[in-house]
């Protein structure tokens, strides 16, 4: 007996006849976990004795702009990955305000990340002058996507948007706590200019880092 995963739907095969049946309790994403090692599952058979045949598995992904579409997946997203949560109309203005700077991961046919930036008017970090600043406000990817390059992927693209739209330096705030994020960001030219005394609404510090475009 052969068969095939289809959405929610189980298809078997025999000699015979083909049968279809509803899964129970589908997993999200279409996909699971084997001795853990997460696997996609849109191309998995059913092999003897009920053994999977793994098609292509594949972990790769693209980065494209955002889409109006996509809003339901990023306010997930957001919600999921973020305690620093924003309202759908938020993105939204951002979208319209500065559409080349708002990137979307997509991995399988869904999105996995994305990244929220704009251009603000300002004194820079680097020197005594008036200088026009990308702002990157919100980034973040799944977890079941992290550790694949997605984070960085996000981060080149958003830079040269931001230098697109005439920034000459890029600036985030991170939680201090956060080391998978600052050492991501340090590898992309990032430096810590100062620290935030209570930052964010639960009271913990933040790191302003900054690096020139």
């Amino acid at each position: 007996v052969r068969g095939r995963l289809t959405g929610e739907m189980l298809t078997t095969r025999d000699d015979q006849q083909e049968t279809t049946s509803q899964l129970i309790e589908p997993r999200p994403w279409r996909a699971m976990e084997v001795r853990g090692i997460r696997l996609n599952l849109d191309n998995v058979e059913l092999g003897e004795a009920g053994g999977m045949v793994i098609g292509q598995v594949s972990k790769t992904f693209t980065t494209r702009l955002f889409e109006p579409q996509d809003l339901d997946r990023v306010v997930y997203i957001n919600r999921v990955c973020l305690p620093e949560n924003y309202p759908p109309d938020f993105f939204m203005a951002h979208h319209r305000e500065y559409p080349e700077a708002f990137i979307v991961a997509e991995m399988g046919g869904e999105v996995v990340g994305y990244s929220m930036s704009r251009v603000e008017h300002g004194f820079s970090n680097f020197k005594m002058a008036f200088v026009k600043k990308g702002h990157i406000i919100s980034i973040a990817v799944l977890p079941h996507a992290r550790r694949m390059g997605v984070g960085t992927s996000l981060m080149e693209r958003t830079l040269e948007a931001l230098k697109h739209y005439g920034a000459s330096e890029a600036y985030l705030e991170v939680r201090v706590s956060n080391d998978p994020a600052i050492n991501l960001y340090r590898k992309m030219g990032f430096t810590v200019v100062r620290r935030l005394v209570g930052y964010y609404v639960d009271g913990e510090d933040a790191y302003l880092m900054a690096r020139p475009l």
